[in-house]
C-alpha cells in the first residue's frame, strides 16, 4: 500500500490573495465556492495535487524547507518578468552567464519558489 499526495500546503496570512496570485502565476483557476476572506483555498491545478492555501496567525519567520520549482512555457527571463509583475520579488539570482541556472522569487508573503529554464531553452543549450 502506498499514499497519494492529495494537496500542497501553504500556510499564509491571507489565503484568497494568496491564492489568486497563484492561480495568475499557474494559470489555474480557484476553486468555484471561493470568496474572498475564506480562511482556507485551492487552486485546482490540471493535473496532480491542489494547491491548499491556509490561513494562519503566525508569519513566515525562516526560509522554506519545501519549494516549487517552476517551468514556464515562455523563455524564464519572460517569466521572471511576468512574475514580478504579479507582486513576485527576486531573493536570488543563480542564473548563468551561459543561460543555465534559476531564479529564486518569493511570492507576496515571501515564500520561496524557482523559475527554471523552459524546454526550449534546455534543448537549446543540449544542442
Amino acid at each position: 500500500m502506498v499514499s497519494v499526495v492529495q494537496n500542497v500546503a501553504i500556510d499564509c496570512a491571507d489565503a484568497y490573495e494568496l491564492a489568486r496570485f497563484w492561480s495568475e502565476t499557474l494559470g489555474s483557476p480557484l476553486h468555484p465556492e471561493v470568496k474572498p476572506g475564506d480562511p482556507e483555498t485551492e487552486v485546482m491545478l490540471p493535473e496532480g495535487p491542489l494547491l491548499y492555501f491556509n490561513q494562519v496567525p503566525e508569519p513566515k519567520t525562516i526560509k522554506n524547507r519545501l519549494h516549487l520549482c517552476l517551468r514556464p512555457e515562455t523563455s524564464r527571463e519572460e517569466e521572471v518578468e511576468r512574475l514580478l509583475g504579479l507582486g513576485a520579488t527576486l531573493v536570488a539570482d543563480r542564473r548563468e552567464p551561459d543561460g543555465a541556472g534559476w531564479a529564486v522569487l518569493a511570492d507576496p508573503e515571501g515564500n520561496e519558489f524557482c523559475v527554471l529554464r523552459s524546454e526550449a531553452e534546455r534543448a537549446a543549450m543540449s544542442s
